[in-house]
């Protein structure tokens, strides 16, 4: 009895779904805050938005220190993770919250994120900024205008 040939199957490697990998603007928009002048997203809310744990999240960054300087992330000081703490409700350590001050990052430290870390959120914001559709851009583009520094040519007067 002869053997007929196998086939041979090619492997494709299936993109990320990209309607369900999208993150509405306005969660975005609620995870930024405003500190020591710059528009940030703390290290859990980044963590959450590209489907890690913080610990994962911030043991990438302690690995690749050398892709993140300090106006890509920064450490909070005790004072400023103190008055985050009373503004936003985050439990204190004795009730089991955080430990230690967050890290907050730039627009640029996000970005460098999602390229150190592997979950499927992350890779399709690594390379959606590169490749991905209009959608993509929309949220990146979206993004980059909340964290753009505010305007102060008024000389930062309040009211008319």
């Amino acid at each position: 009895m002869a053997k007929t040939p196998r086939k041979r199957t090619r492997r494709v490697r299936k993109e990320p779904e990209v309607t369900a990998l999208l993150v509405p603007v306005e969660r975005i928009e609620r995870s930024i805050l405003l500190i020591r002048g710059e528009k940030v997203i703390l290290d859990a809310d980044l963590a959450a938005l590209y489907g890690v744990s913080t610990s994962r999240l911030n043991e990438q960054v302690r690995r690749n220190q050398g892709r993140f300087p300090s106006d890509f992330v920064f450490q909070l000081t005790a004072e400023e993770f103190s008055a985050l703490r009373s503004q936003n409700a985050i439990s204190n350590a004795g009730r089991g919250g955080r430990r230690y001050p967050p890290y907050a990052f730039t627009e640029h430290g996000a970005l460098m994120a999602a390229n150190v870390l592997s979950s499927e959120r992350a890779v399709a914001a690594s390379v959606m900024e590169q490749r991905y559709d209009s959608q993509f851009k929309q949220v990146f583009a979206a993004i980059r205008a909340l964290m753009m520094p505010l305007d102060r040519s008024d000389g930062g007067r309040i009211g008319f």
